[in-house]
């Protein structure tokens, strides 16, 4: 069970959204930089242990900021993820940079920033020569077990995921690494997400812990880091228990000491680039109630929609919700929560139990850290909100409302001929 606790008292965050209007994302700092050490405590066994932390899951320099003074680095896969890691002042051989169907313009910007190249490609290997001049002295490749392993909902069955290289691949692409000078090598895998099994994670290490003795046996390379991915996941529901970092680390602390120190394979860097559960739990999507309607079904209609948290319409995915004022308050009541774009999908809940809503009441949406803002778009001209951060007992603005000159400032009223 994991109690959903609110970042603010709920007169309090009554008072902010009163202020600032609605709606907005608040993420909860503190909680954010004691999770990123309580992560690195359990994992203090592991030589030069690194978390990546996956950009794409709260893209905002602040956020990044917070985390590299907790010695985070990051993981991107695109430009701008790169130019924000830079911003942050996240230095290169702290930033994993992993290939999906990437531009030679992106790799070349990577190569130049210092950062670690991880391939999903076999192919990749010509792309980074072509758009670098030679490959970097540093190299990952990330390993597809197909059949091997079962993936989830979220990323999908390996065997039918665009991503990584076969077993088969793997070998011949370290191999020519090797061939073509490269010195250091890791070695990657992401294979879940969302993933609330500890066993599925544990299972993931000695995947690649035994992968390691098979490429140092068959193309004399010595793998100097293991990234273990993401995909740790995060209670959404009540009902769901958290992964504790601590009991992670002892598990696969125990095969690391079984299968690489006692195989002389050490030390091996141990790294994940996590996203979700270093954020997702502390984030917080403040609305407020605009109408009240009563068709088939009882409908509480948002401030907010699709544009601020696109999960529950495109994945089913369940957000536990507050309703500010009256979180003792009986659920005798059924709603479909939903947002004001022209889709009928566009809904935070379905058929959900909550106390009597009225209009003007105001709700929070948990679980909002990751994968919420990050994931919005214009759709029918709506905008992106706010974000803000309660750090030290303040509560910072760190991102703005979109506004309409925002939102056209890519067109051209001028139209250019070409």
């Amino acid at each position: 069970m994991t109690e959903k606790n609110l970042l603010l008292e709920e007169n309090e965050l009554i008072s902010l959204a009163k202020k600032v209007g609605t709606p907005f994302n608040i993420y909860d700092g503190d909680a954010i930089e004691k999770n990123a050490e309580d992560m690195k405590a359990a994992f203090s066994w592991a030589p030069a242990f690194t978390n990546f932390f996956a950009v794409k899951a709260l893209p905002n320099i602040n956020i990044l900021k917070l985390l590299a003074s907790h010695g985070f680095g990051a993981d991107c896969s695109s430009l701008p993820e790169l130019y924000m890691a830079r911003e942050a002042g996240i230095p290169g051989e702290r930033i994993m940079f992993t290939s999906n169907d990437t531009p030679d313009e992106e790799f070349q910007t990577a190569f130049e920033m210092g950062a670690i190249l991880n391939l999903d490609d076999i192919t990749h290997i010509a792309s980074v020569e072509r758009a670098c001049g030679s490959l970097p002295s540093t190299i990952s490749f990330r390993f597809n077990p197909g059949p091997e392993r079962t993936g989830n909902a979220i990323i999908g069955n390996p065997v039918e995921a665009k991503y990584g290289l076969t077993r088969a691949q793997l070998l011949e692409a370290y191999s020519v690494a090797k061939e073509k000078g490269v010195k250091h090598f890791y070695l990657h895998t992401m294979v879940a997400s969302n993933e609330l099994n500890a066993d599925y994670i544990v299972e993931t290490a000695r995947m690649l812990f035994i992968l390691v003795k098979e490429i140092k046996e068959k193309c004399k390379v010595d793998i100097e880091a293991v990234d273990l991915g993401g995909g740790v996941g995060i209670p959404y529901r009540p009902a769901d228990d958290r992964i504790e970092w601590s009991v992670l680390g002892e598990r696969i602390g125990a095969l690391y000491s079984e299968m690489i120190e006692k195989e002389g394979l050490g030390p091996l860097k141990i790294t994940f680039e996590c996203g979700r559960a270093i954020t997702g739990p502390y984030g917080y999507l403040v609305s407020t109630v605009r109408h009240v309607t009563s068709k088939y079904k009882d409908y509480v209609g948002l401030d907010a929609c699709m544009a601020d948290l696109m999960r529950p319409a495109l994945y089913g995915s369940y957000h536990h919700i507050t309703v500010l004022g009256k979180s003792k308050a009986e659920k005798d009541h059924k709603y479909d929560v939903t947002g004001s774009l022209c889709e009928n999908n566009d809904k935070f809940a379905i058929d959900r139990e909550l106390p009597e809503i009225e209009e003007g009441d105001i709700l929070v949406i948990h679980d909002t850290g990751a994968h919420g803002h990050a994931m919005g778009f214009n759709y029918n001209g709506k905008m992106r909100h706010a974000e803000y951060l309660k750090n030290n007992g303040k509560i910072l603005r760190i991102r703005r409302d979109e506004t309409y000159e925002d939102y056209i400032r890519t067109q051209l009223l001028d139209p250019v001929e070409v």
